[in-house]
C-alpha cells in the first residue's frame, strides 16, 4: 500500500513538472508575441543601479529621501542581488543598502516598471533602519506579495521557523585570478543531536582533502590551486533537515568557554562593565545575570554594517557599539566569560522564512550560554532586529538555519601562513602567502512536503 501512494505522488509530481513546464513555455510564448523583452536579475540589477546613479548626480552626490520630516542624504551600499525580481511583464523589484552621512544605514525596497536599458523607479519606500524593518513581506496563494506591518506580524514573518525544517543549501564560491600556487579552507557542516547534513555533491576543479580541527571539531575543506583554475568555480550541495534548538545538556565541561580568545578578552573594561550590568541579580542565578548583559547588549548596541564590523572583535564592539552579529555577539560572549558564564559562539546561515527558495544575505552567527546544568541559545542581533522576538532568541534558535562552525581562533593543520582562523564561514584563501577573497554565494530550495514524504520513505 505504502509503495502504491509513492507511485501515486511520483504520478502526481510528474504531472505538475508537466503542468508547470507548459505554463512557463506559454508564458515565454505570450511574452515573445508582445514583443516584450526577457528579463534577467543582471538588468535589474543594472536598471536600479542606473536610477540611483542619476538622483546622486541630480542630488549634489547624494540619493535624497524624506523620512518622517528628515531628510536622509544616502549613498549606495550594496544591491541585494538575492532578492531581484522580475514581477511581470515590465514590472521589477529591487531592494539596496543606503547609508546617510550620520552612520545610519537604510534598506530600501524599489519598484521599477521598463524594459532592460529602460527602467524607471515607481515606488520607494523605507524597509528598515539599521537592520530594524518597519515591515515585512507576505505572499499571496497566486504569488503576489504584500506589506505586513511589523506589529501585525507572525513568527514566520519574522524569520522564525518552529519544529523542523528542510532544504536543500547551496555554497558557491567564484575564484579570483590567481598568478601563482593558492590555498583554500572552506567550512563544512556537520550532524549533530539538531541538525542532520548530508553532502550530496561537491564540484571543484581539484581533488580535496578533509581536515578536520581537533578543538571544536569542525570539518574542512582544503584544496591547492593553480593558477589555470582562476574564474573558476566550487559548489557543495547539502541535504539538511534542521530542529528548533532549545536549552539542552551536553556531557562536556563548560569550564573551557571561560577563556580569552584574540579578539573576545575577559576581565579588566568587561569584568568592571559586566559587574555593573548585572548589579543586584548576583544573587538571582546565572540565568538572570546572562539575561541582563542579553538585555544590555540588545539596549545598547545598533545593527550597523559599517567601520570595523564583521570582525567579532568585542573592544570595537564595547567602543562603538555597532557591528553586525559578530560583533553584537562576541561582546556578549567577552562579558558573560568575565562574569564567570561559560559562553561560546557558532556561525553559520539563516534561511528565509517567507520563501521557499532563492539566494541568502551571507553568513549569520549566533552564541549561547551555560547555566543549571544546560547550554542556552541565543540570537542577540535578531532579537534587536524583532524586538517583540527578544524572549523567543534567549533560550531558542528556530530551525531554519544552518551551523557551519564552531568556535573561533580555529588552528589546523595544514593551515593557513596567516595563522589561527577567527571564524570560518566564508572561505579562507591564500594566493602565495598574501590573503585573498573569492566571491561567495549562499542559496536554498526547502522541500516540499511530498519531497519530505519521499526522503523517508527511501529509508531503510
Amino acid at each position: 500500500m505504502r509503495h502504491r501512494h509513492i507511485v501515486h505522488l511520483c504520478i502526481l509530481a510528474l504531472m505538475m513538472a508537466c503542468n508547470s513546464s507548459t505554463k512557463q513555455k506559454e508564458r515565454e510564448k505570450t511574452l515573445a508575441e508582445k514583443n516584450i523583452p526577457k528579463v534577467v536579475t543582471a538588468d535589474i540589477e543594472e536598471g536600479i543601479k542606473a536610477n540611483i546613479a542619476k538622483k546622486v548626480e541630480e542630488g549634489g552626490g547624494y540619493f535624497n529621501m524624506d523620512a518622517d520630516g528628515k531628510e536622509l542624504r544616502l549613498q549606495l551600499v550594496r544591491v541585494h542581488t538575492e532578492y531581484l525580481s522580475n514581477l511581470g511583464p515590465r514590472r521589477h523589484f529591487a531592494c539596496v543598502d543606503l547609508a546617510d552621512v550620520s552612520g545610519d544605514v537604510y534598506d530600501v525596497d524599489f519598484f521599477l516598471d521598463g524594459d532592460p536599458g529602460t527602467m524607471t523607479v515607481t515606488e520607494t519606500t523605507l524597509h528598515k533602519l539599521n537592520g530594524k524593518p518597519f515591515y515585512t513581506w507576505k505572499q499571496r496563494k497566486n504569488k503576489t506579495w504584500y506589506r505586513v506591518p511589523v506589529q501585525n506580524a507572525t513568527n514566520d514573518l519574522l524569520g522564525v521557523v518552529e519544529g523542523e525544517d528542510r532544504f536543500e543549501f547551496y555554497y558557491e564560491v567564484t575564484l579570483p585570478e590567481m598568478k601563482e600556487s593558492a590555498k583554500i579552507w572552506i567550512p563544512v557542516p556537520q550532524s549533530d543531536r539538531f541538525q542532520t547534513v548530508e553532502l550530496s555533491d561537491l564540484s571543484a576543479p581539484v581533488e580535496h582533502q578533509m581536515l578536520k580541527e581537533k578543538k571544536y571539531g569542525n570539518s574542512i575543506v582544503y584544496m591547492e590551486l593553480s593558477p589555470e583554475h582562476s574564474g573558476e568555480k566550487m559548489k557543495l550541495v547539502y541535504n539538511v533537515t534542521r530542529q528548533e534548538k532549545k536549552p539542552y545538556e551536553e556531557n562536556s565541561s563548560p569550564t573551557n568557554y571561560l577563556n580569552a580568545s584574540l579578539l573576545m578578552p575577559v576581565g579588566d573594561r568587561f569584568q568592571i562593565l559586566a559587574d555593573s550590568i548585572i548589579g543586584n541579580r548576583r544573587n538571582e542565578g546565572t540565568i538572570m545575570q546572562a539575561r541582563a548583559l542579553y538585555d544590555y547588549v540588545i539596549d545598547n548596541m545598533r545593527y550597523i554594517k559599517a567601520g570595523k564590523y564583521g570582525t567579532g572583535d568585542a573592544v570595537y564592539a564595547c567602543d562603538a557599539l555597532t557591528g553586525n552579529c559578530t560583533e553584537f555577539h562576541s561582546l556578549f560572549i567577552s562579558l558573560a566569560r568575565s562574569a564567570g558564564i561559560p559562553s561560546r559562539f557558532a556561525v553559520g546561515a539563516s534561511i528565509p522564512s517567507d520563501r521557499n527558495e532563492g539566494g541568502i544575505d551571507g553568513y549569520h552567527c549566533w552564541a549561547e550560554f551555560f547555566a543549571e546544568g544546560k547550554w542556552w541559545p541565543v540570537d542577540i542581533s535578531e532579537a534587536n532586529k524583532y524586538t517583540a522576538l527578544a524572549t523567543y532568541y534567549f533560550g531558542r534558535h528556530p530551525a531554519n538555519r544552518i551551523e557551519f562552525s564552531r568556535g573561533r581562533d580555529l588552528q589546523i593543520a595544514p593551515g593557513p601562513h596567516s595563522g589561527s582562523i577567527n571564524f570560518l564561514a566564508y572561505p579562507v584563501m591564500e594566493i602565495g602567502n598574501a590573503p585573498a577573497f573569492p566571491k561567495t554565494f549562499f542559496s536554498f530550495r526547502r522541500k516540499s512536503d511530498q519531497e519530505t514524504s519521499k526522503d523517508l520513505a527511501d529509508l531503510p
